[in-house]
């Protein structure tokens, strides 16, 4: 029997939703692929956040599959979310969004409950995570448009505490294959981009045959997606993909773009080997993100 399965695509109408929120006036920011981080408050102090969906066990997936086919949609389903999911940490959380009924939080419409757990070190799971932040200084690595220089990005240590109830794009060598082609097996370079940071400039109008063009043959549109944040909070998001296109496609614009490392003497005393070595490379300029390397 054939697995039901559902596909996002893109259609040349723009959604209500995306109208009702004034798409048009919103800024329009790169989509990045990675994965995706939040910073906040683990025993006392910021931690920076892995994500982690709750996912229903094989019994609960299994009547699910069965409901999806025979209705040919999520909606109506009645989960047991005592029962019907597997388990995860205790230190594990709900995302914001998630919503709650009788206490408990409610899986989506892929049946997964979106949320997060503390990245520690200890933990050799989430190492790659755990590169980009040092919790003995307090501070992420993040990569960002530098500040009074146009188009030139720069990779800083930021303190956890100006990142708190941020969500942010873990990217790097071991993160998604390594899209952007960002250091080596030898040599790995990770960091966090906070969501909404990376504008696109000179975007077209919200029209499908416009932006499918953009993403095919505009510089600026090598991109995964785009993410548009409107002034009333909501987010709209299209992917490549749903317009059938495909990703990666070639060298990346993030992957191109100049950028400045300012990594200084104030996380010397750090112990992740990770900061060192942008320590080593502080005001190093770099024509392209994906020539970042440390070997001198």
């Amino acid at each position: 029997m054939m697995s039901l399965q559902f596909q996002v695509v893109a259609t040349e109408n723009v959604n209500p939703v995306a109208v009702e929120a004034n798409i048009d006036c919103a800024l329009a920011t790169e989509k990045l692929d990675g994965t995706c981080c939040y910073v906040s408050l683990y025993q006392g102090q910021p931690y920076l956040w892995a994500r982690l969906d709750r996912k229903p066990n094989k019994s609960a997936e299994k009547r699910f599959k069965k409901h999806q086919r025979s209705h040919k949609s999520s909606k109506d389903f009645m989960w047991n979310v005592e029962e019907d999911f597997k388990t995860v940490p205790e230190t594990w959380i709900p995302a914001h969004r998630v919503k709650h009924h009788d206490g408990h939080p409610i899986p989506d419409e892929n049946g997964h409950i979106p949320g997060w757990v503390p990245v520690e070190k200890s933990n050799k799971q989430y190492c790659w995570h755990s590169s980009v932040v040092d919790y003995e200084v307090r501070a992420a690595l993040v990569l960002r448009p530098s500040s009074g220089e146009a188009d030139v990005l720069e990779i800083t240590a930021v303190p956890l505490a100006e990142l708190q109830e941020q969500t942010l794009e873990l990217i790097g060598t071991n993160v998604n294959g390594n899209p952007y082609g960002l250091g080596s097996k030898k040599q790995p370079v990770h960091c966090l981009v906070p969501h909404g940071v990376i504008p696109i400039p000179n975007l077209l109008p919200v029209d499908f045959q416009q932006i499918s063009s953009w993403f095919q043959e505009s510089p600026e549109g090598r991109v995964e997606g785009i993410v548009w944040h409107c002034n009333n909070g909501t987010l709209i998001k299209v992917h490549r993909h749903h317009l059938g296109l495909r990703w990666p496609d070639g060298d990346t614009c993030l992957a191109n773009r100049p950028v400045v490392i300012r990594v200084d003497g104030k996380v010397e005393a750090c112990s992740s080997s990770l900061f060192t070595s942008f320590l080593s490379l502080n005001g190093h300029f770099f024509s392209r993100l994906q020539d970042v390397n440390f070997e001198s």
